[in-house]
């Protein structure tokens, strides 16, 4: 389980992005807003943020991402309970929120948008949030018994663009062949065979 943060200014467009029939969304848990449409679930968010101007970035925007392997255990109803385990143990309480569910990729995955300007008018901190937030993650990922990547393991190369899909093709031929090799030459021989070479740097008298 991971998390993504994004701070912002507009919450017509990421309203319109969660709710995007495209996405096949699922709105499994709401707080604060009222429902008729897009529109007035826009409009609640908006004027709430009235409430303290001085808050530039009233838009939260968090998406939890999960593990493809943990796909049978996710129901929406488990997916809502570690969602708002996550936002009250980042202080993310008191406040109107959205949750929405897409099934547009291969991995479970849930966007939730909150106002930072709780019910109250006052600011919900986003100090230090992204560390608190990996902290948060792994430990519900622990709890809950899902799925701990590790590494670059479930890094999707097809869909990086270069240099970064270069080199993840390098890291998994290297993650497959070094156990194999007993020297440097053994290890350049193999690569070449896949298409890779080595050139080494030297830096002064060393090697």
């Amino acid at each position: 389980m991971v998390a993504k943060i994004v701070k912002g200014k507009n919450f017509k467009g990421v309203v319109n992005y969660v709710l995007d029939k495209t996405k096949q969304t699922e709105l499994i848990a709401v707080e604060g807003v009222r429902l008729k449409s897009k529109e007035s679930i826009i409009r609640s968010f908006i004027t709430q943020a009235g409430l303290n101007p001085k808050v530039s970035l009233s838009v939260g925007h968090i998406s939890l991402d999960f593990s493809a392997q943990d796909g049978d255990k996710l129901t929406n109803a488990k997916m809502m309970q570690i969602a708002r385990e996550y936002m009250n143990k980042m202080g993310i309480t008191n406040t109107q929120y959205i949750i929405g569910r897409h099934f547009d990729k291969e991995h479970p995955h849930i966007h939730i948008v909150f106002n930072r300007v709780d019910n109250n008018g006052k600011t919900i901190s986003d100090k230090n949030d992204r560390y608190r937030s990996e902290k948060i993650c792994k430990e519900l990922t622990g709890k809950h018994g899902l799925y701990f990547a590790q590494g670059k393991e479930n890094v999707k190369v097809h869909r990086l663009k270069e240099p970064d899909k270069t080199k993840y093709e390098i890291y998994d031929a290297l993650k497959t062949t070094v156990s194999r090799c007993r020297n440097w030459d053994e290890l350049k021989k193999e690569l070449q065979k896949q298409g890779i070479a080595i050139s080494f740097k030297y830096k002064g008298q060393n090697t």
